[in-house]
């Protein structure tokens, strides 16, 4: 499970496009499982992306929407029906939802249904452009708990652009850093984010609970100088304060 970072304009999106083989690369290569897939047309790659833009074809209902591209290959009809369950399975979408309209969904709903449409692909690796995007605190919370979820299932190789450092810091394995279409940083997200200099040296910066850490820290607390993640924040908390009473 990896993510991408970097400053607007680094290369994030012209990356993913050529991992997906939307892009053709001026040099280097694409290399998936061991196999060079430079010069394959994105239909015979094993990847499949979800950009931000997700699109739901607005004549069909949500079942039809998710099942097309497997009919379209010419997938029998009964593992068709066995994928696109499983995959609104994986999102956590219900049979309710199966003869909706788009219109009729919320914001997270629609990404959510578009993931599955790409999950019911059982593609090797999924690429997610910004999935929280424009959404709202509960539509954000419903996508990355399926992403999460998805993953777990799945065991897929995730590739995730986001600018939430918070969503980052609790999901990913890795974070790739971009600057000027070039590697600047690259680790797990504790030592990724334990430079924050070289971060905010390139425009970025660690996730927000690290700097209230850090505040703590230079107020005389004797608190943990890696915790990046609100979750992680609350227990240390806790026990902190039982230790403080």
């Amino acid at each position: 499970f990896v993510t991408l970072l970097g400053a607007s304009g680094c290369g994030k999106t012209t990356t993913l496009r050529i991992i997906s083989g939307l892009e053709t690369p001026d040099e280097g290569s694409v290399i998936l499982n061991g196999k060079d897939v430079t010069d394959l047309p994105p239909e015979k790659r094993p990847v499949n992306t979800v950009f931000q833009s997700y699109a739901l074809y607005p004549q069909m209902n949500i079942y039809d929407n998710i099942a097309f591209s497997l009919q379209v290959r010419k997938v029998p009809k009964k593992e068709i029906d066995k994928r696109v369950r499983a995959a609104f399975e994986t999102v956590g979408l219900g049979e309710e939802i199966y003869d909706k309209s788009p219109f009729e969904l919320s914001g997270g709903q629609k990404r959510r249904a578009a993931i599955a449409g790409v999950l019911a692909m059982e593609p090797e690796v999924l690429i997610l452009d910004e999935p929280t995007a424009g959404l709202d605190p509960k539509g954000r919370d419903e996508i990355l708990d399926a992403i999460r979820i998805m993953h777990e299932k799945r065991k897929i190789t995730v590739i995730l652009v986001s600018h939430s450092m918070e969503d980052v810091a609790k999901l990913v394995d890795r974070i790739v850093v971009l600057s000027e279409g070039k590697v600047a940083l690259t680790g797990t997200p504790k030592e990724v984010f334990a430079q924050v200099d070289k971060l905010e040296a390139i425009g970025l910066a660690a996730p927000q609970i690290s700097y209230v850490f850090s505040e703590l820290r230079i107020k005389g607390y004797d608190v943990p100088n890696d915790i990046y993640t609100v979750a992680e924040a609350t227990d240390v908390l806790y026990k902190f304060l039982k230790q403080v009473k």
